[in-house]
């Protein structure tokens, strides 16, 4: 892990290393307090903590790019030894276990053939672990990564296994629009069902609620994964040869920025969340 930090350091300076790492392996940030607020205030500090989507990326991923040369039997059993892997390199935190059961348990309904429902697969991993810790119960990284997948669940798509799909139906035909605001309509669906849902507990629990999160989200959830996927190319590539890793990191920089300049150009419009 901290082989793999300082790699990424070494091409990034800040608040860019930290995003870069965040994304990929759920690292803690080393930012100022006042650009952790602002990811705070504009409702993107989910992108660089653990909540569970590095998982589903990393498995849509995978199995995106084996299943053509192995099937999708290998190709699944190949996955979810890789998405425990990925839980031992990042840590065993509640949201990255409640995803990693979520995205295991859905790979081995496809090796038998089964058929798999989002919502059970939700509340299945839910149980599982509680009966492994209770107190997990307790955690708020636990509550708002299960919340906002209940929200996308429900309402985010209209496919309820969407987010198994995403998972297992790597190779199914889907209609893309060509039309730039439909994507953009989809994406502030899925962004105000997870909001929704994770309300309750982010005011609860910070007294403070972020009005422009809708917004921010439209406006970066595109580049999350290209930034994921390119990261571990240069990662993984970066180990063998500094240099050629490093034209990996010029194609990921524009991506950071603009992360890094939603985040300040809308933490400081008036009234971008609410305190109390």
């Amino acid at each position: 892990m901290d082989q793999i930090v300082t790699l990424i350091n070494s091409y990034f300076h800040e608040p860019y290393a930290s995003l870069v790492a965040g994304i990929v392996i759920g690292r803690p940030l080393f930012v100022t307090d006042h650009f952790y607020q602002s990811l705070k205030d504009v409702g993107l500090i989910h992108i660089v903590v653990l909540s569970g989507m590095n998982i589903t990326l990393l498995t849509a991923i995978i199995m995106n790019a084996i299943v053509p040369f192995v099937g999708r039997t290998i190709a699944s059993i190949i996955t979810i030894v890789l998405i425990i892997a990925f839980v031992f390199l990042v840590g065993a935190e509640a949201p990255i276990i409640r995803a990693a059961i979520m995205g295991i348990l859905a790979l081995v309904g496809l090796l038998f053939g089964r058929q798999t429902i989002a919502l059970w697969l939700l509340f299945l991993s839910g149980t599982i672990m509680v009966i492994i810790d209770h107190t997990w119960l307790t955690s708020i990284s636990f509550q708002l990564s299960f919340s906002a997948t209940l929200g996308i669940i429900l309402f985010g798509s209209v496919n309820k296994n969407a987010d198994v799909d995403i998972i297992v139906d790597v190779d199914k035909d889907k209609k893309k629009s060509p039309f730039l605001w439909k994507y953009f309509l989809e994406e502030l669906r899925i962004s105000l069902a997870a909001q929704v849902f994770t309300l309750p507990i982010i005011f609860w629990y910070f007294r403070q609620v972020s009005l422009i999160s809708p917004v921010a989200n439209v406006l970066v959830a595109w580049s999350i994964a290209p930034i994921m996927i390119l990261s571990i190319i240069m990662i993984g590539v970066g180990m063998i040869s500094w240099h050629l890793g490093f034209y990996f990191a010029l194609i990921i920089y524009p991506l950071i920025q603009l992360i890094v300049t939603v985040v300040n150009v809308l933490a400081n419009l008036p009234f971008a969340s609410l305190k109390i």
